[in-house]
């Protein structure tokens, strides 16, 4: 089978996307695209069912297929085929997926990456001369993605599921008590309850490590610090904040924002601070474990009443004195420490499906990109069949 190759500019249409800004242009109808996913709403449209490439602060995935009616920023481009005749538009959509890698190879910049228009009018498209080979090639891709989009679909599905069992049985907890427990305030069986506060209000500049780790809510996950990009001050804000300084063990839930609520525990030998948007919460080992209250903080059952008493000023918040007045159900320790280990191996298996699940999605990914790899070097032809 005979393929040609001829550049962007040869037998497509580039249209570039129009400048919109949320403030002035937006409304609830049409997602708006660019340089990556949807990023707001408008009431009128310029695109449907249509492939895009990023354009301005390009991510390594800069292809991507919308369907149905959207709006193309000028973030983004589209092509269109000159000729469908000659080049069918489903095939060149495929093929531009297919060249992801080397299209995010042409963006320049550092900060942020910029596609290199002028070169990529330049790249070759291959395609069959026969637009009857074309359409077959689709018809065979068409097959294969609807089959992986469902079975990403089925994985999808299971790992929600997975995340759904854990937070069954946590709420199932502490909605059917059993005997011996009680209601008991944070106060009384915390030793501290307290917030840090900004470096910039006490004059304390931001540092390169060695420093003191800043923690803020954006490092407090659910269970877990998130601490991928550590930010450190000066050493000097703990001689002014020691109230806040942080020990091994400490339960730390975020009291403002959106993430109100979502609790880990402070694990590390790290010398380490908190701003205000966090509260320390420093348990009485004699009356509650810390694992316990870390689960107990970030189960629906909780986080329903938490943010049932946000305070909603400029921002929802939560105060100390909420939390040093808040009554949480407390079974004895010896119980305490059995539902600490039951939920333990329950987070386990969940994690372990978890992984099982994104590795097959991760794998699912990598079969569309071989398939588009096949398709586009001409093993998918009639003559290799």
């Amino acid at each position: 089978m005979v393929w040609e190759a001829d550049q962007v500019d040869d037998v497509c249409f580039v249209e570039y996307g129009t400048r919109v800004v949320k403030k002035r242009d937006g409304g609830t109808i049409y997602p708006v695209y660019g340089g990556g996913g949807a990023t707001f709403f408008m009431d009128e449209s310029n695109r449907e069912d249509c492939l895009i490439i990023s354009r301005f602060a390009m991510s390594e995935k800069c292809t991507r297929f919308v369907k149905g009616k959207f709006f193309l920023n000028d973030s983004g481009l589209s092509i269109i085929s000159k000729n469908e005749n000659e080049l069918c538009q489903e095939f060149l959509n495929y093929q531009i997926l297919s060249l992801n890698d080397y299209i995010y190879s042409l963006a320049r910049g550092t900060a942020q990456k910029n596609l290199n228009v002028p070169k990529f009018r330049k790249m070759d498209i291959h395609f069959p001369k026969s637009i009857d080979e074309q359409k077959r090639i689709v018809a065979i891709l068409d097959e294969a993605f609807e089959n992986i989009t469902k079975a990403k679909e089925n994985a999808e599905k299971n790992l929600k599921n997975a995340n759904k069992i854990f937070e069954s049985y946590l709420q199932s907890i502490f909605e059917n008590k059993g005997e011996g427990w009680a209601e008991k305030k944070l106060g009384g069986i915390c030793s501290l309850i307290t917030k840090g506060s900004s470096p910039k209000w006490q004059g304390i500049k931001y540092v390169e490590e060695p420093g003191v780790l800043f923690i803020t809510s954006e490092n407090v996950g659910e269970y877990q610090l998130i601490l991928e990009n550590r930010k450190f001050v000066e050493n000097r804000f703990n001689l002014k904040d020691k109230k806040s300084i942080l020990q091994k063990g400490d339960v730390l839930t975020n009291i403002v924002g959106a993430s109100i609520g979502r609790t880990a525990m402070y694990t590390l030998d790290d010398v380490a601070n908190i701003n205000q948007a966090v509260c320390i919460l420093r348990c009485k080992p004699e009356f509650i474990s810390n694992i316990y209250l870390m689960n107990l903080l970030n189960s629906p059952y909780m986080k329903e009443i938490l943010h049932k008493n946000e305070v909603n000023n400029a921002r929802a918040n939560l105060s100390l004195t909420f939390f040093s007045n808040l009554s949480v159900p407390l079974p004895p320790l010896s119980e305490q420490q059995v539902i600490v280990t039951k939920l333990g191996a329950l987070s386990s298996e969940t994690k372990r499906l978890e992984a099982v699940y994104e590795k097959k999605l991760a794998d699912l990914e990598e079969l569309k990109k071989s398939i588009l790899a096949k398709a586009f070097n001409g093993e998918l032809t009639e003559a290799s069949a």
